[in-house]
């Protein structure tokens, strides 16, 4: 093993007492209780931040670069406030009347027409943060203001109309009339430099008084897969008095509850979705394994564990893992994760004079790259994994091996976790016969597997592009490298592992990205609290929170040597969703961090009327759930079926999510669990017999939906009460694709593999040349 230690000096700033004294909350308050902490930033999806940029988050990122796409600068965001001319007195002793009679509409924009023109007004403008988009718009508004007002303009704007139209003053004097309205129009330029102080995310360390009020030893257990780095940080959790396990799924959290009980160390369980306890809620226990998300930073313990740390690399939930990394009450904090972190990590505890050992370890089982793709499914074996990067090539798959004769266990993204596990059991268990396990990039980490060799089916995968536009793109070395070593883990059946490809054609592309160095991580997420987007509602009352967000990212100043902006794009999309629908903006904003797939009609328009029920201050019972999901359930019979009650699990998971936060309006969340456990039961039933329900839908149209390509019966209709929804039709017109081709349908549905078409395409060229030689013949 290899260790490194750093020690500098601490840091301190008045930044965070300035905030909350102008608001008058304590910092207490800025923390929720260990078991209901919720996330403080948007989901949430874009990439790091260019080091070459400034610290206005202005810049564009790497991946906004190549497509041209940058955070918008605040005047393409606030939008214009109509300003009414004052009307009439109604006692008819307006003093103003005189003046009105002698000044003629046309003088008037006569005057405010050369007042425009001015190169001293442009410059006045800029001084006071009206540039030449904003000045144009407040200009328009202040002339139409000024020809409507008539006889009740401001007697002192007449009195200056009146002295340039007979020679005296200038049309400047008009300035100071001018700006009043200008800041009426656009409030934001009243309180710019508040805004600027309150989206200030320069030094995010400063935001967790609790941490930074011990001296904490950071120790970084960092390896490859299966190379033990876990497993060492959760020895010393279990040893200590108290202790905190951060995680990125649900299904890594329950796995160390279950572990440390088991180790007679008891252990609450707190994710999105649930809570538990080792005894019961009026005796916590001293152990917590967690989601990084849901971590407390006000929850003091000996030992904290954040595992993953790469994931700070992520553009949706970075920001979860930096503030775990920077704001965790523990003495001790392990830290578990790629190599490629440790720089970061260094640079980010720098600044708060915290020692730093790194522990390297290597892989425990060997792993070795073939030289020979598989070529064809037939020279399938025991043990093995096909990775494939969408549904539609999943379904593909299990089809063409029931066709060989061999069963095989499946597992994507989509499925409950109950379902993920039992198909993982299947596979593993050496005397089912299920030998293969055909899966998506999902088994990366929470899943153990018993997997001899990992075959990858393709290298490309789709890539969705800060813009929100999807494409395909090659699989990135990190979790090329992190599907890989799932392959031949220690204490499993294959203590060797092995990777190839399908196509022989890959396995030199495999070869260079799995050889490829994977690049220190340069930049981490960040994301703005509630209580900085709170302050930014107090001065922008009339901005909705989609353009809040978008305001505070124009605004924001952040060091992007070190940080980068996490996408808001998905809480953006739930804001406008529920725009119409009253709500107070905690309430608001805690709505749009939930778990929604929101280009899904059927979620989308649940999570609709979710918002529009607790607006009503009415709770969402079983009963009223009942009457929106049609319940019960039947086992799917189709593919379509399935993919329905996957979703209808995950409108279940979004009122388990919400009645966490809203335990007094979402009163049946114990009956709801249930009904999860029933549709996890029938889901479970449905992948078992997946090719079953393939081959009753083969007869169908192929749609294209935005995360796959999934098989779908032509004449199955949404649901009326899905399409009369105006956010589910928008939802409905973004999923909703062309018809494939035959050939499209028939590899879909393993009648065409890709070798055949290749040759088909290789025998109609041949032939198109002979034509061709054929008719210059002739």
């Amino acid at each position: 093993m290899k260790s490194s230690a750093i020690s500098v000096g601490r840091a301190t700033s008045p930044w965070l007492s300035r905030i909350l004294d102008r608001t008058g909350t304590s910092r207490r308050s800025l923390t929720i209780s260990r078991c209901v902490c919720l996330s403080s930033a948007a989901s949430t999806r874009t990439k790091p931040v260019s080091p070459a940029s400034s610290s206005r988050l202005g810049s564009f990122t790497k991946d906004q670069s190549a497509t041209g796409s940058r955070t918008k600068a605040i005047e393409d965001l606030v939008v214009p406030v109509t300003v009414s001319a004052p009307v009439s007195s109604s006692d008819g002793t307006d003093i103003s009347v005189d003046f009105a009679d002698r000044i003629d509409k046309g003088d008037i924009a006569m005057v405010l027409t050369e007042f425009c023109r001015r190169p001293e007004t442009r410059t006045l403008s800029q001084e006071h943060g009206i540039n030449h988009k904003l000045f144009m718009d407040a200009f328009r508004s202040f002339r139409t203001y000024c020809l409507s007002a008539g006889a009740q303009l401001e007697p002192e704007l007449q009195v200056i109309f009146s002295d340039m139209l007979k020679g005296g003053g200038q049309s400047t004097d008009i300035f100071p009339y001018f700006l009043q309205h200008a800041r009426k129009v656009f409030p934001h330029l009243d309180c710019l430099d508040d805004l600027r102080s309150i989206s200030d995310l320069t030094r995010p360390y400063l935001w967790y008084p609790e941490a930074r009020a011990i001296q904490r030893k950071i120790i970084f257990h960092a390896g490859p897969t299966n190379s033990g780095k876990t497993y060492k940080a959760l020895q010393r959790y279990y040893e200590a008095k108290s202790g905190i396990y951060c995680g990125p799924l649900k299904l890594l959290a329950n796995e160390v509850f279950h572990k440390s009980n088991f180790n007679n160390v008891p252990c609450d369980l707190v994710t999105g979705e649930e809570r538990r306890y080792a005894v019961d809620n009026e005796n916590p226990s001293s152990h917590l394994s967690a989601t990084v998300e849901m971590l407390s930073t006000s929850m003091r313990v000996e030992v904290a564990i954040i595992d993953e740390i790469q994931m700070l690399r992520d553009p949706q939930r970075g920001h979860a893992w930096t503030r775990a990394l920077l704001g965790v009450a523990a003495d001790e904090v392990h830290v578990c994760g790629e190599l490629a972190a440790i720089p970061i990590v260094k640079e980010l505890v720098e600044p708060l004079g915290e020692s730093v050992e790194v522990n390297i370890y290597d892989r425990i089982s060997p792993l070795e790259v073939m030289n020979h793709g598989i070529g064809t499914l037939e020279k399938i074996e025991k043990g093995d994994c096909i990775v494939c990067f969408s549904k539609k090539s999943i379904y593909t798959v299990s089809r063409q091996l029931e066709k060989l004769g061999i069963k095989a266990a499946v597992i994507y993204g989509d499925l409950p976790p109950g379902t993920k596990l039992a198909q993982a059991a299947k596979f593993n268990n050496p005397d089912d016969d299920t030998d293969v396990l055909v899966a998506t990039d999902a088994i990366g980490m929470g899943i153990n597997l018993s997997i001899k060799r990992v075959i990858f089916y393709s290298l490309d995968k789709v890539v969705e592009l800060p813009t929100g536009e999807r494409t395909m793109g090659e699989v990135p070395t990190h979790q090329a490298l992190q599907i890989a070593g799932r392959a031949g883990r220690f204490g499993t059946e294959y203590e060797q592992g092995r990777v190839t490809t399908r196509l022989q054609k890959d396995i030199g592309k495999l070869k260079e990205i799995l050889e490829r160095p994977v690049e220190a991580i340069q930049t981490v997420g960040i994301a703005p609290s509630f209580e900085q987007l709170e302050m930014f509602a107090y001065h922008l009352p009339n901005a909705s929170l989609s353009n809040l967000l978008d305001i505070f990212a124009s605004l924001c100043s952040i060091d992007s040597t070190k940080f980068f902006m996490c996408t808001i794009e998905q809480t953006k999309a739930l804001a406008d969703l529920i725009e119409h629908v009253k709500l107070p903006l905690k309430v608001r904003y805690t709505f749009c961090l939930a778990p929604v797939t929101y280009d899904s009609p059927i979620i989308a328009a649940n999570f609709v009327k979710f918002a529009r029920k607790f607006s009503t201050g009415q709770p969402l019972t079983f009963s009223w759930l009942n009457d929106n999901l049609g319940w019960p359930p039947k086992t799917p019979e189709t593919l379509s079926e399935l993919i329905a009650l996957e979703q209808t699990y995950e409108v279940l998971d979004i009122y388990l999510w919400l009645g966490i936060r809203f335990q007094d309006m979402f009163l049946d969340m114990e009956v709801v669990r249930e009904m999860q456990r029933e549709l996890d039961r029938m889901i479970e039933v449905g992948i078992t017999n997946i090719n079953e329900l393939i081959r009753r839908s083969e007869g169908g149209a192929f749609v294209q939906t935005p995360d796959s390509d999934v098989l779908k019966k032509e004449s199955r209709s949404v649901p009326k009460s899905v399409v009369d929804d105006q956010a589910a039709k928008l939802a409905f017109s973004k999923r909703r694709g062309k018809r494939k081709s035959v050939v499209s349908e028939a590899m879909a549905s393993g009648l065409l593999s890709q070798e055949q078409l290749d040759a088909i395409k290789e025998e109609l060229r041949r032939e198109m040349l002979a034509d061709s030689s054929s008719n210059k013949d002739t």
